[in-house]
């Protein structure tokens, strides 16, 4: 497949309105043109124009193999809490905002991360992140993509990501990785 061809759907499919994180729903042939594809979903622009997040579950909808960040879930058991801190840091990492190509741990939006050691090797996750705007849609979408993942780790039985809006968001928040990426250095 050439990177910048459209796609017709395979199949009808789910998809999350971007930047209003509306849910909406695919018809088989839709024309779709992939514009990013990280931390297990397709960022996409259908025929109509509306650009969309469609899950990397659905991938066989786009013709396209099962990005390999959905097909391989966290195997293993954590002996520590610093080794669970590390997973989870690594997990929110695979998280990406959709409409730029730059992971939210890079993007400077998450302000705090702590885990708490219970007995019998569990884990309580609790994570505050913001947005780059306060009225994205996006907001829950993320919310959601970073629980799952975290508590996809072996170990994890309860996490909470809470949306926060203080302090707003900034650009000196990004890592020099992001701004390299983004051309704002």
């Amino acid at each position: 497949m050439h990177p910048r061809e459209m796609i017709s759907l395979q199949s009808e499919v789910e998809a999350v309105e971007i930047p209003y994180g509306t849910k909406t729903l695919l018809p088989k042939g839709t024309q779709v043109l992939v514009e990013q594809s990280l931390g297990g979903s397709f960022t996409v622009v259908t025929e109509w124009g509306t650009m969309v997040r469609i899950p990397g579950s659905a991938a066989d909808a786009l013709g396209l193999p099962t990005p390999p960040e959905f097909a391989d879930p966290i195997s293993g058991t954590p002996f520590d809490r610093s080794q669970v801190e590390e997973r989870v840091w690594t997990e929110l990492k695979t998280c990406y905002d959709p409409e730029i190509p730059v992971n939210i741990v890079d993007l400077g939006l998450v302000y705090a991360c702590q885990v708490r050691e219970l007995p019998e090797r569990r884990y309580e996750v609790d994570v505050q992140m913001t947005l780059t705007a306060p009225g994205c849609g996006m907001g829950d979408i993320l919310k959601d993509d970073a629980e799952t993942k975290i508590r996809g780790i072996p170990g994890v039985v309860r996490c909470d990501v809470e949306l926060v809006m203080d302090p707003p968001w900034d650009p000196s928040r990004m890592s020099d990785a992001a701004r390299l990426q983004l051309n704002m250095l």
